[in-house]
């Protein structure tokens, strides 16, 4: 059986040591900054053992010739080797804020803003060859390392697909990497109930005020009926994960209770479900 090898890259300060930390979490052999000349013939010893057969590779480019190179390396792996390359990157101003917050300099240079346009014109031949395009502007670093470990965690039962169920509030900004998006502000919000008010999504209360409602009976029909339309469709076509952001104004009642019902409803399918609330507290 070939090796599984994920190529994670990106922007500087996108969080690429925190994923590479969370394929380790998801049972992947990691390892970081390896050297272009070694990671043919590091993953051509690693094919050879049994025990090792998911590897996770971190590389940061920053020379042009070195860029050159390793565009030709990453397309041996994947001629040989089931290779996907994830790239990190997030908005200017959250990398600008990020290096202010951890005081450390840009790797290309003092000014920030400069060295992030750079950055990105010499990555940009990596994000246009990326398998996976992930925005990392809405995470924190504990949401990130969850996310991408629900990515690819090893799965302990052969299923079909991974799906991500993602609440999240609008007032942070949407998720960038759903591949389904779905509003439910026009629910009644508990947040105006003082009783609820306090509560997390979550809570039964919570589940039991919103599902009351004619018109989140309805909603939740219609997205099963979607769902068990697509989630065929989807492992037919050879689709290994599948994330749904669900999102309400703060992420906090409305969209937590959409997904925990999801969650319970879509367990009929083969896949693998893993559950994510990224704007509770």
């Amino acid at each position: 059986m070939k090796p599984t090898i994920v190529i994670i890259t990106g922007l500087s300060g996108s969080g690429k040591t925190i994923a590479l930390r969370a394929l380790e979490d998801a049972g992947f052999f990691c390892v970081d900054n390896l050297p272009l000349a070694l990671i043919e013939s590091f993953a051509s010893i690693i094919s050879k053992s049994s025990d090792l057969q998911k590897i996770g590779i971190c590389i940061d480019i920053r020379e042009k010739g070195f860029l050159s190179e390793i565009i030709g390396v990453l397309n041996k792996l994947k001629n040989q080797y089931h290779t996907e390359i994830l790239f990190l990157e997030a908005e200017e101003d959250v990398l600008i804020r990020r290096f202010k917050e951890t005081r450390r300099p840009h790797p290309l240079g003092e000014d920030v803003g400069k060295a992030i346009q750079i950055e990105k014109e010499r990555l940009s031949p990596l994000s246009d060859n990326a398998d996976r395009i992930i925005d990392t502007s809405s995470f924190t670093p504990h949401q990130l390392r969850q996310f991408i470990t629900s990515l690819y965690l090893t799965q302990k039962t052969k299923k079909a697909m991974t799906v991500v169920l993602m609440s999240f509030g609008f007032k942070f900004g949407p998720p960038q990497n759903a591949d389904l998006l779905f509003d439910v502000r026009f629910l009644p919000n508990p947040n105006f109930i003082p009783d609820l008010k306090k509560l997390k999504g979550t809570d039964k209360r919570i589940s039991n005020f919103i599902f009351k409602k004619p018109e989140a009976k309805l909603f939740m029909e219609k997205v099963k009926g979607l769902m068990n339309f697509l989630i065929p469709l989807y492992i037919n076509e050879g689709k290994s994960s599948l994330t749904v952001g669900i999102g309400c104004t703060g992420g906090n009642h409305r969209s937590p209770a959409i997904v925990e019902k999801l969650e319970n409803y879509l367990k009929k399918h083969p896949i693998e479900i893993h559950v994510v609330h990224r704007d509770l507290p």
